[in-house]
């Protein structure tokens, strides 16, 4: 094994050391041990990334196995790593938003008597994504995808006392389980069809694939295998109808929210299907199921986030409504486009989620944003942080998220794949919504009258610290008198360091990523496909393109989002208030999140009570005990009573029975003669 080889391991293996010494030997290190243990593991696996990052820029990639684990007929399962352009962007933004929460983490939990443990889960899900993202075949990517699942569940329901949180972390492991079950069919259906697991074999066969049918229902064999592919990235990325869940996993705390929800887990279906292109290009029916989905998540999902008054279910739909930017990237086979977006947005989003935890910390862990207002004084850094990451996700220009949404617009403006004239209805549109529900929750925040001390759900509060997470209720506020705070420094920090990418990046990635030769060999765009090519042949530098955006109708949408959220929310907020109630059944709509969840509750959750009711009735006790065990018992005894009717005990009525029994059997005997 060569040098850089032990470097690829170190990777993943850095973090997990951190978490096996935080989780198993916690108490004996103490707190300040397992931080420590698992900051310093996270940040060589950071430190490693860049070494490995500058090794892929020089032109050296690696494509090999690690570990052959057993080989099975033609099939063989092996630990490998695939280590190229796509792969190093993943694993530094993976390491850095990490390390990033991390030491947020030090301040936000340090009184939480899960603190040790809280460590342990994150470090131990560090380890589980750069697993995902470094794998060169699917058994390993399927491991990864399984346990980041795994880890979320423990982190979402982390708060194990609150019933909210585990009812969260249930739902969330339920609803992966759904679109995880479409993944394995697809990886199942590599396997059988390409004999392979393998990413470079697999690809290497998608011709083959595409021209073959499915046995029984004659479907096109690649067609299936990319849309089983998809739906395992639709419950992991939260996509349409599997998108219940990521709502719900705020019940965690506030670092994991930064964590799962912005850079890691709920980008690997984006990274999957972006790391599959070669098989999805040869499939318009997968591509165009796909840009319908990432389409109606975008734009429907951006509405949700307009009667949110919890300030993280704010940023969580709009997550939900950013993923569902990338998916429609993916689908008009824009992929550097969507992974673009996808590293732009891990920036923004967690400095954005991390700034909604300054704030909870600040308003002592009220997440009520009707008892907020005029923050921006006391929380300067929060505040100042807060509005660079809200001008980032509504693409304003020269900010990251400018450059990856516009190229996404521009992408779907020009592709001709059936379903793109919704999509760009969906993703222009939802510019509009992204801009009025950030800036209603910058506004509510930071602007305006101050809304706290007046004891709004004001409890006692429990712990020696202000800046702790309680084990006993989320929800306190300010006492009356009493005035929000900066947070410390392992708070801001984190948020100074996100606020910097968040500006830059875009403009310093865009050139190579989406129209140089960063992706080159790694995403495959088929020729029948536009993919970026038009916007490639008006790029003429970051520049140029932030002020040509100045002209262009997103900019003026976002705008339009940003003064119509500060007429309603500072000027008017008598407007929103009568909207709502001339609106009445609309606003109940969104308020019910367009009743998904009661729709499950009814027909899935409904229905399983149901059929688990029926299965115990009829097949528990009707067939079970009372057939084949009480049953089985009557006729014992029905047969032991027929028994005792001919056991008297009298000597004549044996030899009576004896004869006639000699009778009959001679009478047989001599018919058969």
């Amino acid at each position: 094994m060569t040098d850089m080889q032990k470097l690829y391991l170190l990777v993943p293996l850095a973090p997990l050391a951190g978490a096996l010494l935080a989780g198993l030997f916690g108490k004996l290190i103490g707190r300040a041990g397992a931080h420590i243990v698992t900051i310093l593991g996270v940040a060589v696996a950071l430190v490693a990334s860049v070494v490995i990052y500058q090794d892929v820029q020089a032109g050296n990639t690696f494509n090999g196995t690690v570990y052959t684990w057993m080989t099975t007929g033609n099939l063989t399962l092996e630990v490998g790593f695939l280590i190229d352009s796509l792969t190093v962007m993943m694993m530094l933004v993976v390491s850095f938003v990490s390390l990033m929460v991390h030491i947020y983490t030090i301040g936000y939990m340090h009184d939480d008597p899960g603190y040790q443990r809280f460590f342990s889960y994150i470090s131990l899900f560090t380890f589980s994504m750069l697993m995902l993202v470094m794998s060169n075949n699917f058994l390993q990517l399927f491991f990864g995808w399984e346990a980041v699942g795994l880890v979320s569940y423990l982190l979402i329901g982390f708060w194990y006392e609150r019933p909210t949180a585990i009812y969260a972390n249930l739902k969330a492991f339920l609803v992966n389980r759904v679109g995880d079950f479409g993944f394995l069919l697809g990886i199942g259906l590599i396997a059988a069809y390409a004999g392979s697991l393998d990413y470079a074999e697999v690809f290497a066969k998608a011709g083959e694939l595409a021209a073959q049918d499915m046995a029984v229902t004659g479907w096109p064999l690649i067609t299936a295998i990319c849309i089983c592919l998809f739906i395992g990235a639709m419950g992991k990325s939260a996509q349409v109808p599997l998108h219940v869940w990521l709502p719900d996993s705020m019940e965690g705390p506030t670092p994991i929210s930064a964590l799962i929800h912005a850079a890691t887990m709920v980008t690997a279906g984006i990274f999957m299907v972006a790391r599959m292109s070669p098989l999805f290009e040869l499939s318009d029916v997968a591509l165009s199921f796909v840009l319908v989905i990432g389409a109606t998540t975008a734009l429907f999902m951006g509405f949700l986030g307009i009667v949110q008054n919890d300030i993280k279910r704010v940023v969580a739909y709009s997550t939900l409504s950013q993923l569902g930017y990338m998916t429609v990237a993916l689908g008009v086979s824009a992929y550097s486009a969507a992974v673009f977006h996808l590293m732009t947005h891990a920036f923004f989003k967690a400095l954005l989620f991390l700034g909604a935890g300054s704030v909870i910390i600040g308003m002592h862990h009220d997440q009520d944003m009707r008892n907020m207002g005029g923050l921006w004084k006391y929380m300067p850094v929060t505040w100042f942080t807060s509005l660079l990451g809200s001008l980032a996700l509504i693409g304003f220009p020269f900010f990251a998220g400018f450059y990856s949404k516009d190229s996404i617009i521009e992408a779907v403006h020009a592709s001709t794949i059936p379903g793109a004239g919704y999509a760009l209805f969906c993703v222009l549109f939802g510019v509009f919504i992204t801009a009025f529900y950030s800036f209603r929750m910058y506004f509510l925040v930071f602007h305006g009258k101050e809304r706290f001390g007046n004891n709004h759900g004001h409890h006692e509060h429990v712990g020696d610290h202000d800046d702790e997470e309680p084990s006993t209720d989320h929800h306190h506020g300010l006492a009356p008198g009493q005035k929000p705070h900066e947070s410390p420094w392992v708070v801001t920090l984190p948020l100074v360091l996100l606020a910097i990418p968040s500006v830059v990046i875009g403009f310093f990635t865009i050139e190579p990523m989406l129209f140089g030769e960063w992706f080159k060999g790694v995403i495959h765009v088929g020729a029948n496909h536009v993919g970026l090519s038009e916007l490639a042949e008006n790029f003429h530098g970051p520049v140029a393109m932030a002020i040509h955006g100045l002209q262009t109708a997103p900019f003026w949408l976002a705008m339009g989002g940003v003064g119509l959220a500060w007429f309603f929310y500072m000027v008017r907020p008598d407007i929103p208030a009568a909207i709502q109630r001339t609106f009445q059944p609309l606003h109940a709509l969104l308020e019910n999140k367009y009743f998904f969840d009661r729709f499950n509750e009814i027909v899935f959750a409904g229905g399983s009570r149901q059929l688990g009711k029926g299965l115990w009735k009829g097949g528990d006790q009707g067939l079970i005990d009372g057939i084949a065990v009480n049953g089985t018992a009557r006729l014992v005894g029905w047969v032991a009573q027929i028994s005792r009717l001919f056991q008297t005990g009298h000597l004549y009525q044996y030899a009576f029975a004896m004869i006639i029994g000699v009778f009959i059997l001679l009478t047989f005997w001599f018919n058969l003669g």
